[in-house]
């Protein structure tokens, strides 16, 4: 086969970086060019006439071929991340696109696939991560590598710090990190949920009570405050505390001391209190359902953590993060996420925050054996079908014109291209659906002829 000009394909194939084979309808392989050659350590003289998961062994080899899936619902596959395994045993990070491959005629004769080597991506972004992380806090973002800077010299000090953000941003390991670089490292860090107890038995767990304070009370009991002793007390969710702990608090705060429940005598300490809240404490000042007085003295030095969805360039050094950990914590081997997830990850609204996207690939962790995390291991709520379901929205239908879910999606498609100009990006943007699914559809759609 040649070019226009008589330039024959098989010296453009062989002049390319990316790594390229194809099969025939029996899967042995009958091409294999240069680039191939130097990524899998394998010669194109032992790749050609042996089967293609005898030649590459990816991670997809197991049942999931991204080849025999475009084969045989004839569609392409572009830039799924998988890896392969060298002669020598090493894993290969590698990004792949696979067509089926038809003669002059249109007859299926085999199928091709590209695949480029990522261990250099994959190492920097790994050197990336190491660069902004921070006693397991991990970021670039502007916003918190400005409290980043500062969290030395205010774990330094002994001022009271208030953390505010949204649930699911960091708040308690922001409190951690100030505990463990500071000068009470080597004592307790007693961290409290405020939201998640009543009045009376908050009370008790932050003071104590002596024994006959109440009826079950048969002995002493130390409280949070006195267990930390010269420590940290972090009290979390701090808007949600009773009017009558907040006075109590208060005394905490200005004299250095409390009085646990049934005392006659109060008890000192010194240990050093960091609240946090997702509650707008001044708008409940503003309502009288939080104290002024206690407010300002919380308010000594106020750390806000963005939610994730403004700090998007997070997400793939967070990812890495979660799944090197959960590697750790479920025995797995798990390279990564794929670029589809990838692309899905980075659209998502993040409601939960960073605890969302822990909770996204604890889940996909269950469903995925090893490789890279694909998109059908992800909740199903993340799914670009599930989002389809609603993406008739995009169109006007008439109520007496039936069609077939294909035919509103295709109308749903366009209607998004010509609302935004042809733009793809923002119409994938628009209906939550990735660039893939939106070239899908629209090769599905009848009468079809727009362009990639």
């Amino acid at each position: 086969m040649s070019l226009p000009g008589n330039i024959p394909c098989e010296a453009i194939m062989q002049s390319i970086a990316d790594g390229v084979f194809t099969v025939d309808r029996d899967w042995n392989v009958t091409f294999f060019n240069k680039a191939a050659e130097a990524i899998t350590g394998i010669p194109a003289s032992e790749a050609l006439g042996r089967k293609c998961w005898e030649v590459l062994r990816s991670s997809l080899c197991d049942g999931q071929c991204a080849l025999e899936d475009c084969i045989a619902h004839s569609r392409s596959i572009t830039g799924k991340s998988i890896f392969i395994v060298r002669t020598d045993g090493t894993r290969v990070p590698v990004s792949i696109s696979a067509s089926p491959l038809k003669d002059a005629s249109g007859e299926l004769i085999g199928g091709v696939e590209t695949f480029r080597d990522l261990t250099e991506i994959t190492l920097l972004r790994k050197e990336m991560e190491a660069a902004f992380t921070f006693e397991d806090i991990i970021g670039k973002s502007p916003a918190l590598r400005r409290i980043l800077n500062i969290l030395p010299q205010i774990a330094q000090s002994d001022a009271t710090v208030l953390i505010t953000g949204e649930s699911g941003t960091g708040k308690e390991r922001i409190a951690r990190a100030l505990h463990n670089i500071g000068p009470r490292a080597e004592d307790p860090f007693v961290a409290v949920n405020c939201g998640a107890l009543p009045e009376t038995l908050l009370e008790s767990e932050l003071f104590g009570y002596k024994a006959g304070a109440f009826t079950d009370a048969k002995r002493d009991k130390a409280g949070r405050f006195k267990l930390a002793q010269d420590g940290t007390v972090f009290l979390d969710e701090i808007g949600d505390i009773p009017h009558a702990v907040q006075v109590k608090l208060l005394r905490v705060l200005q004299e250095r001391s409390y009085e646990p429940l049934g005392a006659v005598a109060a008890e000192r300490t010194n240990a050093r209190i960091i609240a946090a809240t997702n509650a707008d404490l001044e708008q409940r000042v503003r309502e009288e359902r939080f104290r002024q007085d206690l407010f300002y003295r919380l308010n000594v030095v106020r750390l806000h953590l963005p939610p994730l969805r403004e700090r998007t360039g997070d997400i793939p050094l967070l990812a890495d993060h979660f799944i090197r950990r959960f590697n750790t914590l479920k025995g797995k081997e798990i390279e990564g996420v794929s670029e589809d997830v990838l692309a899905i990850l980075m659209r998502h609204g993040f409601p939960g925050n960073i605890r969302e996207l822990e909770n996204i690939l604890e889940y996909a962790f269950i469903l995925a054996s090893g490789g890279f995390i694909q998109v059908e291991h992800l909740p199903e709520y993340l799914q670009p079908a599930t989002a389809l379901h609603d993406i008739s929205k995009a169109a006007p239908l008439q109520a007496d014109a039936p069609m077939t879910m294909a035919e509103i999606k295709c109308r749903a498609a366009h209607a998004a291209l010509a609302r935004n100009g042809g733009r793809r990006m923002t119409a994938c943007r628009e209906l939550d659906i990735t660039k893939d699914t939106l070239r899908s559809l629209l090769q599905r759609c009848p009468n079809d002829s727009q362009g990639e």
